[in-house]
């Protein structure tokens, strides 16, 4: 079943049942409050009749008994109403309505409304209770061997005391008992019933119809995320769903945003490493095919003797070069998929990073006259260095290596300095620089700042400072780049103390 029918029967059912069990509720309570307002009006009703119908003796101040006139009169304009009743003398006895005139003439074969009082009631009159009495048979035929029990002639009374009031003294006189047809009562609630029936029809339509507009706008909204993720799977990821930020699919709408985002720059970040990397492979295979031709070609004049006795010597020197040169470039690549994967093992000890220092710009400092570069080094006699003695040699060479192969007649300025639990190595150099984007993307793998130096002695797989980059990681440091267009490069790298409780290197 579509999900839209699923929504459909859910709200419907909810609606439906709310409203079926408001139904019932105000059913019952309409009938209560029914026969409530009934017993309520018969009393009324009776304390009228109590006021005229006791008569008394004003010399004695006693009751010599009913007013049979008012009463007879009272029946007439009551019966109009559906509205009889009887009363009792205080022995319990009736003495109103009696003989044939008292029949009712909407009770079948002469009925008389005469309503049995239980012992248990009469005791509770006298104690100036009110009774009421829920539907039940009250007419009798004359004969009172024969009762009528058809459902019509059952009525709904309210007993009540007659007391005689003589100063504060008040004497039990007798009692009334009046009562409603039930079948007046029904009548109303028929039409009651009825009407909230053609409520319910109603309610149900309206029902039905807003479950379908709220069923559908929910699968509408559903819908577009669906549309949308077959847009994804397409290789679309530039579409966004819109979101109110109002509910659940709202935020389900701003975490599929949030998802392809995510899939769209991975899919950009894919595109430019595919790139690089045939750039890289394309580099590789150039850089290779060059040093393994000088290989070859020498090797072929040696097979052959067509190599000077004078010139042997260079020779070997120079496939010993090519051949080094070929063995970095494959140990670079080697070396960083160890680093980026955890193979690598820091071995970190304490030591002088100022002696360090002062190796690397000795060793350096050739190939930085080849570029008419200088280093100029500001560091401490000691240098307290907590790290990987080789990792840092190799991270430091490469940034410096780095500093040589993009700067041209200038000074190299390297600063080694302590703070309170790290070490901090800055390198700067006054060369071409990097924009923005060539600083943001200067870690990545196979990326080069300067595309037009990728034959140079220096840096030709492009992989120098990622590793560089992942070391100073795996060290817990960082390594931060300030850069200007045209005004030079500056690395600032930071090797920490791990939980700041290593030991000070010793004087």
């Amino acid at each position: 079943m579509k999900l839209i029918y699923q929504q459909m029967l859910a709200f419907f059912a909810v609606i439906i049942t709310v409203i079926v069990v408001l139904g019932f509720s105000f059913i019952r309570t309409t009938r209560t409050m029914l026969y409530n307002n009934s017993w309520q009006q018969l009393q009324q009703y009776a304390a009228s009749i109590e006021k005229e119908a006791i008569r008394y003796n004003t010399k004695t101040n006693k009751v010599v008994g009913f007013n049979q006139q008012f009463l007879s009169d009272g029946t007439v304009i009551l019966r109009d109403q559906h509205i009889h009743f009887s009363v009792y003398d205080a022995n319990k006895k009736l003495v109103y309505p009696t003989g044939i005139g008292a029949s009712m003439d909407s009770a079948p074969g002469g009925s008389i409304y005469d309503p049995k009082i239980s012992a248990k009631d009469w005791k509770k009159l006298k104690q100036n209770k009110i009774i009421t009495q829920s539907p039940h048979v009250t007419f009798r035929t004359r004969n009172r061997d024969q009762p009528v029990n058809t459902p019509s002639l059952r009525t709904i009374d309210v007993l009540v005391p007659l007391f005689y009031k003589n100063g504060s003294t008040k004497k039990f006189v007798g009692a009334i008992s009046i009562g409603s047809f039930e079948q007046t009562l029904q009548a109303s609630e028929q039409q009651i019933e009825k009407n909230l029936f053609i409520a319910l029809l109603v309610s149900g339509i309206a029902a039905l119809l807003l479950s379908y507009v709220l069923a559908r706008y929910s699968v509408r909204r559903i819908n577009r995320l669906r549309y949308a993720t077959h847009s994804v799977a397409n290789g679309d990821f530039d579409i966004q769903v819109d979101s109110n930020h109002k509910d659940e699919i709202d935020d389900l709408a701003d975490d599929f945003n949030g998802m392809v985002s995510s899939l769209r720059e991975s899919n950009e970040e894919i595109k430019r490493q595919e790139k690089r990397r045939r750039e890289f492979m394309a580099d590789a295979a150039h850089e290779m095919r060059t040093p393994l031709t000088t290989i070859n070609g020498i090797l072929e004049g040696l097979a052959y003797d067509a190599i000077p006795e004078e010139d042997k010597a260079h020779s070997i020197e120079l496939m010993q070069n090519e051949t080094k040169r070929l063995i970095r470039l494959v140990n670079e690549n080697l070396d960083y998929e160890k680093i980026r994967t955890g193979q690598i093992a820091l071995n970190k000890t304490n030591f002088d990073g100022a002696e360090v220092l002062h190796n690397l710009v000795e060793q350096l400092t050739k190939k930085a006259d080849a570029a008419d570069d200088h280093f100029v080094l500001t560091a401490p006699d000691k240098l307290p260095v907590w790290a990987d003695y080789d990792r840092f040699v190799q991270v430091l060479f490469n940034i410096m290596q780095n500093a040589i192969q993009f700067s041209q007649g200038s000074a190299i300025e390297v600063t080694g300095q302590r703070t309170e639990h790290a070490t901090v190595i800055s390198i700067q150099d006054h060369g071409i620089g990097m924009t923005p984007d060539q600083v943001k993307n200067i870690w990545e793998r196979y990326y080069k700042a300067d595309p037009s130096r990728k034959s140079t002695k220096y840096g030709e797989s492009g992989l120098g400072l990622a590793i560089s980059h992942q070391l100073v990681q795996q060290h817990g440091g960082s390594i931060e780049v300030d850069s200007a267009e045209n005004e030079g490069t500056r690395f600032t790298v930071t090797f920490p103390d791990d939980g700041y409780d290593k030991p000070i290197m010793d004087d």
